[in-house]
């Protein structure tokens, strides 16, 4: 797929060879084969043990590699997984970084999102079957030519959803529906600020917003192209913070009222700006700080406009509450069936084309 422009939603996709291709003399990461040992007759035989294509992380700030490695054997509840597509997000920058809040051992292969096929299943899954188009979550390894996951952790794809947008759902949807429904309780009418409105999590925000809760919002962003990227979400005003004050451009366009709303990824002095930004009993979601710097609250300032800040910390849902995660998966497959959301796919390449340096700079709106 070609660049479709911005700076939101890259994805990777992995159209190269099929995951169950054997040859002789296969050789691993290791350059060695790799053989698991089977009897026969009395005798210690071995067979040639399958592998698969895999982006690796094996010095952080460096380019990934791409290398052979074993399949692994399948516990009853997980399913393996032809991996279709896979997203990559800022969090996987930070990741192959060492700045990420998980830290991971290194070699280590990232992503987090991906949708596929399922090849094969343990003897105690029941939720799917081999063939389903599906999409998962992951804390790494997703970008691989396969995956295995929990069965609980995927969700079948609906006719006519294709893979590209399938795999870029789970990370930016997720955390928008959660942002907007679960913690701000947007309703119709009311006016969202976005933030950072051109990242991936900024335009499914805008998106979910917009099209979805029919919300009045607000893009700000750091250019007019990514001004007019969120605009062409459905934002019916933006705001281009490099060149004036957000806090006065939303007294501006909201006739001094303020925003009901506003969902924030940046931190800093946006973050601050934001916040003063909101109406009376106004509510300011926390979802990341792209920016580099954690903001300080002053809370004289909730009291007084008896204003909200809370907090959204998406992949902690996946431990805490699933019922609620699982839904805000499910809430954004079906808008996605519906067509009343849309997943920006800036790009997509072929596995053997990644580099997370070489596009980091795209993935921050």
């Amino acid at each position: 797929m070609a660049t479709a422009g911005g700076s939101a939603g890259l994805r990777w996709g992995l159209r190269a060879r099929s995951a169950f291709r054997l040859a002789n003399g296969r050789r691993n990461a290791f350059g060695h084969e790799s053989l698991g040992p089977i009897s026969l007759s009395g005798f210690s035989l071995l067979q040639p043990r399958r592998a698969y294509r895999a982006a690796l992380c094996t010095e952080l700030t460096k380019p990934l590699v791409v290398r052979d490695v074993p399949s692994s054997s399948l516990q009853p509840h997980e399913v393996r997984v032809r991996v279709r597509c896979c997203g990559v997000n800022f969090a996987d920058i930070l990741a192959c970084q060492g700045l990420y809040q998980e830290k991971h051992s290194l070699p280590f292969t990232p992503g987090m999102e991906f949708s596929g096929d399922v090849m094969e299943s343990g003897v105690d899954v029941s939720s799917v079957k081999k063939g389903d188009r599906v999409i998962g979550v992951a804390h790494t390894k997703a970008l691989a030519e396969e995956y295995v996951a929990d069965q609980k952790l995927l969700w079948t794809i609906p006719q006519g959803v294709p893979y590209e947008e399938a795999a870029a759902l789970p990370v930016s949807y997720g955390t928008a529906i959660l942002a907007l429904e679960h913690r701000a309780h947007t309703r119709a009418g009311e006016t969202v600020l976005v933030t950072a409105a051109a990242g991936a999590t900024g335009l499914a925000t805008v998106d979910v917003a917009s099209n979805v809760l029919k919300a009045k919002v607000i893009a700000a962003a750091g250019s007019d192209s990514k001004c007019n990227l969120a605009l062409q979400k459905g934002a019916v005003q933006s705001v281009n913070y490099s060149r004036a004050g957000l806090r006065e451009e939303v007294k501006k366009l909201t006739a001094n009222k303020g925003v009901d709303v506003a969902i924030d990824t940046i931190g800093g002095d946006i973050f601050k700006e934001a916040l003063h930004s909101l109406a009376w009993e106004g509510r300011i979601v926390v979802v990341g700080f792209a920016g580099g710097t954690i903001p300080s609250i002053p809370a004289n300032l909730l009291l007084l406009k008896n204003i909200s800040a809370l907090g959204l910390y998406w992949g902690r849902y996946q431990n805490q509450d699933f019922p609620v995660f699982s839904s805000a998966l499910s809430s954004a497959l079906q808008y996605c069936q519906e067509g009343r959301i849309q997943p920006h796919v800036g790009a997509v390449f072929k596995l053997e084309e990644v580099s997370m340096r070489k596009h980091e700079k795209r993935l921050v709106g």
